[in-house]
């Protein structure tokens, strides 16, 4: 039998790959969103304290850390088609968990099913990657940012549908604010099955095709995480963007996420209006993480990845400010505060992406990109855990201030690669 050998045009196949993941992270991100707007709380509800929000969606962040090198190896072997579908399926597991979770007052079963969640967050942060599969090296950043901005679209929309699909959940039988979970549901199933139709041909498969330098017989070697980090840290580059990326991601969960439980301190017992009030808070902050991501790609490619993540790190200090300064029922001043958390990771997300993405061979790419996310993922998973604690012991205060000395290490790894340059 005799194998195809047409290869479809490179840009035509990118610019369809690009529509295809902007599609599923939108769709993807109103789930996800609607998970770290209730999440957090429905973790107080069941355990009755405020450290338990805390863990609620650290379980999930953790979650979406060490799912990230599984999916990056079923990528690496079958393709990114396969990779993501699997992903969401798996998220589509965890919100049902968690619905049995709130029906039976169980908070570990509860965090299993907030673990299994995490798969979502996954999949929409490894989609970034396959669009720069097929990216040429000039517009990478902007190809990588475009999908970051999709997820707009499903996460703005997403926190304002968490009062209302509690209400849905609620009519339905369901128990208060796990009711809210079966809209992530619906989402992620569409998701998957989206892919697994349109995603064709795969872009990681065709790139490797496409690439001059590809082996012409037999697979090329595996690496494992630990050697695609070795790689991604043995330039300078490489260095700021891993760092970049870990720092960002765990400056923004370990504000956000404290955020509805600081507001909800100052609120009523009756979940609706504090569940609009929040959810309103948080899409500013989703619009933020997302809305000007093209223009963050752009400054990436324009005037470098090291200037793009030195302005996310001092937006950064200042989100941590604004927002640490805060009470309870100031929702323009948390907003406003969000707000610059967000693009701060957008700067460090999309920029710090595209440098790790560059400091490694083809072959190593998915891989090191797994790791990156793993440490990225591990890294907020931990600013989660400790933000309970903190807003319990110190409030929502220490928690900023303890958010932004994390970005210290950052500051002193973008000066070295600046001294270098």
């Amino acid at each position: 039998m005799t194998l195809p050998t047409t290869i479809p045009d490179r840009a035509a196949v990118q610019r369809r790959t690009v529509g295809v993941l902007s599609a599923g992270v939108a769709l993807g991100g109103l789930g996800v969103t609607v998970g770290i707007t209730v999440g957090g709380l429905l973790a107080r509800e069941v355990a009755g304290s405020d450290a338990a929000a805390g863990l609620g969606q650290t379980a999930s962040v953790l979650g979406a850390a060490l799912i990230a090198v599984p999916l990056a190896r079923v990528s690496d072997r079958a393709g990114r088609r396969a990779g993501l579908a699997l992903g969401y399926a798996v998220a589509v597991l965890g919100a049902l968990v968690v619905v049995a979770a709130a029906a039976l007052s169980s908070l570990a079963l509860l965090l299993a099913g907030l673990f299994l969640f995490g798969a979502a967050t996954t999949s929409g942060l490894q989609a970034r990657y396959a669009a720069a599969d097929l990216a040429e090296p000039a517009h990478r950043g902007r190809a990588l940012s475009l999908v970051v901005w999709a997820t707009t679209i499903g996460s703005v929309l997403g926190p304002n549908l968490a009062g209302p699909g509690d209400d849905l959940g609620r009519a339905l039988g369901l128990p208060a604010l796990g009711g809210a979970f079966v809209l992530p549901v619906v989402a992620f199933l569409a998701v998957v099955l989206g892919v697994l139709a349109l995603l064709r041909p795969d872009p990681l498969l065709l790139a490797r095709r496409l690439a001059p330098a590809a082996p012409a017989a037999g697979p090329a070697p595996r690496t494992g995480a630990a050697a695609a980090v070795r790689a991604v840290w043995a330039t300078p580059d490489g260095r700021l963007g891993l760092t970049a990326v870990v720092v960002a991601h765990s400056v923004m969960v370990g504000l956000m996420v404290m955020t509805p439980v600081h507001m909800g301190a100052g609120g009523a017992h009756d979940h609706g209006p504090t569940l609009r009030v929040i959810g309103l808070v948080i899409s500013v902050h989703v619009a933020g993480m997302y809305l000007f991501s093209p223009v963050v790609g752009w400054l990436a490619d324009r005037f470098g990845r090291t200037a793009t993540v030195g302005l996310g790190g001092a937006l950064l200090l200042v989100a941590a400010l604004v927002a640490g300064t805060a009470p309870p029922g100031a929702a323009w001043q948390l907003g406003v505060g969000l707000f610059l958390l967000g693009v701060g990771w957008s700067c460090g997300l999309v920029a710090g992406s595209t440098l790790v993405t560059e400091s490694v061979t083809d072959e190593l790419r998915p891989t090191a990109q797994g790791a990156t996310d793993l440490l990225m993922g591990l890294g907020a998973a931990l600013a989660g855990a400790v933000g309970g604690p903190l807003l319990a012991g110190g409030g929502f205060g220490l928690v900023a201030a303890v958010s932004a000395a994390l970005v210290v290490p950052l500051a002193v790894v973008w000066a070295a690669q600046r001294r270098l340059r």
